[in-house]
């Protein structure tokens, strides 16, 4: 019995420490986006304020880096998950002795650091632009010097192998007789494809899309060789963080995190009220009447986080409509002088006392006269010899 609470002890400590390590920073960084100092900080708490998301939203820059992060997002997506899907099923049904070449030959993309794979997709499509004839000016010349087509092909060219290592996972569940059956029963393989393996992929394709997006939508390294005259939202997050930083790129990461976990809740939700219905239809579990609570709340927790969560942005949001911090900016900024005043009439104080407390030196009546020296004129400029009588 002692070993079994020793476990759940220790096992709850270890949950304690690791999701500590890995949700503070987000906790830490979503709190400075409210607070009213100018650098992002939590200690020494200035004023609740929301004037970093107004910051946040006048972002020129910010805000057409999110816009061309998502056209290039999505891009990347229909590009990746294409090839990621035709890589997969080429993948089962190409002669098993090449399987393990092809696999390796598809993963890596995923083993080349981003920086080579920005700097060659740059230098290929330049000299494939020069090999074709495109001269200056021209659409073709455009279109391989266009930032935007760049960054697509380059991100497409390594998050390809991440889609497919998720359609093979998906596949290794598929039935190939299913299709062979179809073709037996007079389907071509364009319909075995689209009314058997894509409604089966259906999930895979999905998770891919996501993934594809997620990884487009943050990555640097290989965006920053490729992206030439546009910006995405990691490349001015970068230059903003070298040349001087403000809460509002907090004000951003709790914006994202408040998405993403909406995202989360809302899936969990469909999936769990899906669940609920299929054991109800089953006869499993027995809906229940007359309740206050609608139907896709009852006995769905994610749900109920869900509303919680959009009540407490409601209240945010509303909040920040009427909410002025510049009564406490008053009171900071007050308290802060006084500090500051203190400070000064402390080392004064100490000056005044370390001053004191040293001997002063006898000042001399009359000054001594200067011993005699020789040079070109003489004593010509002694004291004694600059008398205005002579």
């Amino acid at each position: 019995m002692n070993s079994a609470i020793l476990m759940r002890l220790a096992l709850g400590a270890y949950l304690l420490i690791f999701f500590s390590y890995l949700l503070g920073p987000l906790v830490v960084m979503s709190l400075t986006a409210f607070n009213s100092a100018a650098f992002p900080s939590v200690s020494p708490w200035a004023c609740f304020s929301y004037e970093w998301f107004n910051v946040l939203f006048n972002d020129k820059h910010i805000r057409e880096g999110i816009y061309y992060s998502i056209i290039i997002g999505i891009g990347t997506v229909i590009l990746s998950v294409s090839m990621g899907l035709a890589a997969s099923i080429v993948l089962t049904q190409i002669w098993p002795r090449l399987r393990a070449t092809y696999y390796t030959l598809i993963t890596a993309p995923i083993l080349i650091p981003g920086v080579v794979l920005g700097i060659s997709t740059l230098v290929f499509w330049d000299r494939a632009s020069r090999f074709l004839g495109a001269e200056d000016g021209s659409l073709l010349h455009g279109l391989f010097h266009n930032g935007i087509f760049l960054t697509i092909l380059g991100q497409s060219s390594f998050i390809a192998s991440y889609a497919m290592l998720v359609f093979v996972a998906r596949l290794q569940r598929f039935d190939p007789g299913l299709t062979e059956a179809a073709l037996d029963l007079g389907a071509s393989h364009t319909q075995a494809f689209r009314k058997i393996l894509l409604p089966f992929m259906r999930p895979a394709i999905a998770s891919a899309a996501v993934l594809a997006f997620l990884a487009s939508f943050e990555n640097y390294n290989t965006t920053t060789f490729t992206i030439i005259d546009y910006k995405t939202l990691t490349t001015v997050l970068a230059q903003k963080v070298r040349l001087g930083i403000n809460p509002s790129i907090s004000a951003l990461a709790f914006i994202i995190i408040v998405l993403t976990i909406f995202a989360a809740l809302a899936f969990e939700t469909v999936q769990r009220n899906k669940k609920r219905q299929q054991e109800v239809k089953q006869g499993r579990i027995i809906a229940a009447k007359g309740s206050l609570l609608p139907g896709f709340l009852r006995g769905n927790a994610a749900a109920m986080a869900f509303c919680l969560l959009a009540f407490a942005v409601i209240v945010l949001v509303g909040t920040a409509q009427s909410y002025s911090p510049e009564a406490c900016k008053i009171r900071v900024q007050e308290a802060r002088q006084m500090e500051i005043q203190q400070s000064i009439e402390a080392l004064q104080k100490a000056r005044a006392e370390k001053e004191g407390a040293q001997p002063v030196a006898p000042v001399p009546e009359t000054l001594a006269p200067a011993a005699p020296t020789s040079g070109a004129f003489g004593n010509v400029f002694a004291p004694n010899n600059l008398n205005s009588g002579d």
